[in-house]
């Protein structure tokens, strides 16, 4: 999962694309980057490990002038977090400069990357993006947009995209809009970006979804449209409304706030806590499905447990260590509020189970007489091979484990989560439409053939 932002047309494209990184700075913490191309076509990048504030300085973007500019947030699999493979890439070829950033995981790149190797070309990164950098630059298409029609046409899997092709803006997303993608504007300036919240600090108005195998053109001032892939069933993650996006952002066409709510109503009506006498959410990814609980089931929502928001999501952060490290600085019970009370600690999903066990063990010792786990999402049985950085099948702890085995493991008194159905139901826009294959085991594509027990590491 992975962050991405464009400005085409604006004289100071990369002060803006710098604050919609800020907004999306949730979506990756690896590294980040933009590129900008000025006015003679040439093109500027800046890459940096690390958060934004860390990487790209305020007084740096004087570097990246031009009204062009797509930026990147980064978030991959353990094991690859190196600036080789930090976006945006930019390359030049016979043709100019190609600059491109991504979203998502190509399910068929080993495939495309030994093809092209065949054929001659070096890679410098393990990213399957790099792909589409090989293919745009050896298309023979005669424009930038039939260039990109090109590339994309035989590629499979997810994929949101910023592309410049010299000065020429594109905005892409793939037939099955697995990853969300939207556009607004800026007075005349076009803006793309993940989510609407990148849209909101840069001051743009959204205009719409990208659609699923659309191609969106700014170029000469004019935008055009195409839809240049057929679009196929639609497979919109469903992680995005649980965990990944923003609550202040509209995801796939839904406010994220009201499809946590709704989830968490759900949760309550499926698995209610006889006897609980508080809610309190895992801040802050659960805050919305915890006040959805708590509307559903009576019971009052309490501040229970305070984020420090000076520490970055443990989710995402590419080690396991890391993960463990972050928990224990991370969050702290409020005891007042807890000693003596059974509780309902509302989560939004258990991956692997280590945060979950630290933050039981964080609640008991705060005083809580029982801890009753609701999940506002299935069990997560199987990995993920469209862009989320899903453990090992054996490091699933749903996938090994039953649930009264997993209420043991994190020491709770209960544990219930909402089931597949509920969860499809519960979001707007549901139950058809979503990819939920990490819950079901429904897989839309046959899985990669670099995957090694269901992960695809190469991201």
């Amino acid at each position: 999962m992975c962050g991405i932002f464009g400005v085409c047309g604006h004289p100071e494209a990369a002060i803006l694309t710098h604050l919609g990184l800020y907004a999306l700075q949730h979506r990756g913490q690896e590294s980040a980057g933009i590129v900008s191309v000025d006015e003679a076509r040439a093109a500027h990048s800046l890459r940096a490990m690390g958060l934004v504030s860390e990487g790209i300085r305020t007084s740096e973007l004087s570097t990246l002038p031009g009204h062009v500019a797509i930026g990147h947030t980064r978030y991959s699999t353990a094991g690859s977090s190196t600036i080789e493979n930090a976006q945006p890439i930019l390359a030049r070829f016979r043709g100019g400069t190609i600059a491109l950033a991504h979203n998502g995981n190509l399910t068929n790149a080993p495939e495309l990357r030994a093809e092209l190797e065949s054929e001659g070309a070096i890679f410098t990164s393990t990213m399957d993006s790099e792909v589409l950098l090989h293919r745009l630059a050896r298309s023979h298409a005669s424009d930038p947009l039939a260039r990109l029609t090109d590339a994309l046409t035989g590629v499979e899997g997810a994929y949101s995209l910023v592309v410049v092709i010299n000065d020429t803006f594109l905005v892409a997303r793939d037939p099955r809009g697995w990853r969300p993608l939207v556009i607004g504007r800026l007075g005349s300036s076009i803006v793309a970006a993940s989510e609407t919240c990148a849209l909101d600090i840069v001051g743009a108005t959204l205009l719409r979804e990208v659609l699923p195998g659309e191609i969106v053109v700014v170029e000469g001032g004019e935008v055009r449209t195409v839809q240049a892939l057929p679009v196929q069933p639609l497979k919109k993650c469903v992680f995005e409304h649980v965990y990944f996006a923003r609550p202040d952002s509209q995801v796939f066409g839904q406010s994220v706030d009201r499809a946590r709510r709704s989830l968490g109503r759900r949760l309550a009506q499926e698995q209610p806590a006889p006897g609980a006498e508080l809610v309190f959410a895992v801040p802050d990814s659960s805050n919305a499905a915890a006040l959805g609980y708590a509307e559903e089931s009576g019971l009052p929502l309490e501040l229970a447990l305070i984020r420090n928001h000076y520490i970055g999501r443990t989710f995402i952060n590419p080690t396991q260590a890391g993960r463990d490290a972050k928990v224990k600085v991370k969050y702290n019970p409020v005891k007042e509020v807890l000693a003596g009370k059974s509780v309902v600690m509302i989560d939004d999903s258990i991956v692997r189970g280590t945060t979950t066990r630290g933050l039981v063990s964080m609640i008991r010792a705060a005083g809580a007489r029982e801890v009753h786990m609701r999940v506002s999402s299935a069990p997560v049985t199987g990995p993920c091979w469209y862009g989320i950085d899903t453990p090992r099948r054996s490091e699933l702890i749903a996938a090994t484990m039953s649930v009264d085995e997993i209420a043991a493991n994190l020491g709770v008194d209960s544990l219930g989560y909402l089931s597949v159905e509920g969860m499809l139901e519960a979001v707007p826009g549901g139950p058809t439409g979503f990819c939920h294959a990490c819950f079901s085991g429904d897989y839309p594509t046959p899985p990669p053939s670099d995957a090694v027990d269901g992960v695809v590491a190469r991201c």
